[in-house]
C-alpha cells in the first residue's frame, strides 16, 4: 500500500498531507511505510482517506504499528471494530477515534509560533469537551451495535483516541483526559501565577463539569462510576504525530534538533533531552497512556499494556485514589525542528 502516491487532486488533499510531500520528507515517508507494512486495507479506501483526512488514518496506522512493535497478534477476519488484537489467548477490541476541531474553530496544522499558549485552562477545557464528543459516540456505537457482535460481546471494549482538536494539542500530555475520566484537574495556571503557594507542584482540583459554547454542560469522571461500565480503558497519545515519524527516521540528510521531555521514573521528576534526529532513540509505544476503567465490566488486564515507555492509570473505586503505573522513562513531549534550504 503506497500512501504516497497521489490518487486525489491537489485541492482535495489534506494540508498535513501536502506538507509531508517535500524531497526533504522522503527518510520520514519511509519509516511511515515501514509501519503500514501488511496492513489490510478492508474497504479498499484507506489510502484516499488518508491523503484528504489524514489524521484519523495516521491514528490508525499508529495503533497497528504499536501493536506490532509489542509483539500483539491482530485478527482481521471482522470487518469491525477498528482492531480485534490477541494476548494471551484472549480477545481486546480496540476502535479508534480522534478528536477534531469544532466547526469554525482553528484546525490543528495552523500552528503559529508567536501563540504558542502560556495559559492552558482555556486549551484544557476545548479538549475536554472534544474528547468527550469523541468518546461517548463510541460508546454510544458500541451499546446500539457493536455490543451484538459475537466476536465483541464479552470482550474487553478499549477506545483509542487522538487529540487533533487544536493547534498545540501535544502540549497537553494527560491533563484534559485524567479531568474527563476521573474528575482531576491539575492547574497548571494558579501554580504559573503562585508558585509559592504550592511548592508540591500544581494542585489537583474537582471541576465537576464544563461548559460548552452553548452552555451545555459536560459532566466530568466518566470512570467515577459504572455510567461507561462498557469501556474498559482509554489508550491515547499526544506524541503518536508525524513528529515521532519525523523523530524515527534518522535521516542522515537534514539538520534537525529533537527536544523531547521524559519522566524518569528513578529521579520522579521530567528530564529534558536535546538530540540530533540520527542520536534520537524513541519507540513507538514511547508517550502511550493507558486509562482503566475500575467499573469495567471486562477489565483489560494490566500486564496486556505492561511495557517500557507505558503509562497506566488505575483508581480505586473505594478510595478514588489514582496511581500511574510507570515502566522505565516516557515521553512527555517532543518537538522535532527541522533546518530546510530552499533555493
Amino acid at each position: 500500500m503506497n500512501l504516497f502516491e497521489p490518487i486525489v487532486p491537489e485541492e482535495k488533499q489534506h494540508k498535513n498531507y501536502i506538507s509531508i510531500l517535500r524531497d526533504a520528507q522522503q527518510a520520514a515517508r519511509n519509516e511511515l511505510q515501514r509501519w503500514v507494512k501488511g496492513f489490510p486495507d478492508r474497504d479498499n479506501k484507506f489510502v484516499k482517506e488518508f491523503q484528504t483526512t489524514f489524521n484519523s488514518s495516521f491514528w490508525e496506522i499508529y495503533l497497528y504499528a504499536l501493536f506490532n512493535e509489542m509483539g500483539i497478534k491482530m485478527d482481521w477476519s471482522h470487518p469491525t471494530p477498528d482492531f480485534n488484537i490477541e494476548v494471551k489467548e484472549k480477545t481486546i477490541v480496540v476502535e479508534a477515534t480522534t478528536a477534531s476541531a469544532a466547526i469554525g474553530k482553528i484546525p490543528e496544522w495552523e500552528k503559529k509560533l508567536e501563540a504558542v499558549p502560556t495559559r492552558f485552562k482555556k486549551m484544557n477545557i476545548e479538549s475536554i469537551i472534544r474528547l468527550s464528543n469523541s468518546i461517548v459516540s463510541k460508546h454510544k456505537k458500541y451499546k446500539y451495535s457493536y455490543c451484538n457482535l459475537d466476536h465483541v460481546k464479552s470482550n474487553p471494549f478499549v477506545i483509542a483516541v487522538a487529540p487533533f482538536e487544536q493547534p498545540y494539542f501535544h502540549q497537553q500530555y494527560d491533563v484534559p483526559i485524567m479531568a474527563l475520566l476521573y474528575d482531576y484537574y491539575v492547574d497548571e495556571d494558579a501554580y504559573n501565577d503562585n508558585r509559592h503557594l504550592y511548592p508540591n507542584g500544581p494542585p489537583d482540583v474537582s471541576m465537576g463539569s464544563v461548559a460548552k459554547e452553548n452552555e451545555a454542560e459536560v459532566e466530568l469522571g466518566f470512570f467515577k462510576n459504572d455510567s461507561y461500565s462498557e469501556i474498559s480503558a482509554i489508550l491515547l497519545s499526544t506524541t503518536a504525530t508525524w513528529g515521532k515519524v519525523e523523530a524515527m527516521s534518522c535521516n542522515p540528510n537534514i539538520a534537525r534538533q529533537i527536544n523531547t521531555v521524559w519522566w524518569s521514573k528513578i529521579d520522579n521528576t521530567p528530564i529534558h533531552r536535546s538530540s540530533t534526529v540520527q542520536e534520537h532513540k524513541e519507540k513507538i509505544r514511547d508517550g502511550l497512556l493507558v486509562f482503566h476503567n475500575p467499573y469495567a465490566e471486562h477489565p483489560v488486564d494490566a500486564d496486556v499494556f505492561k511495557a517500557d515507555g507505558i503509562v497506566q492509570v488505575f483508581a480505586d473505586p473505594i478510595t478514588r485514589k489514582l496511581t500511574k503505573q510507570i515502566n522505565g522513562d516516557c515521553l512527555i513531549h517532543r518537538l522535532s525542528m527541522n533546518i530546510i534550504v530552499t533555493g
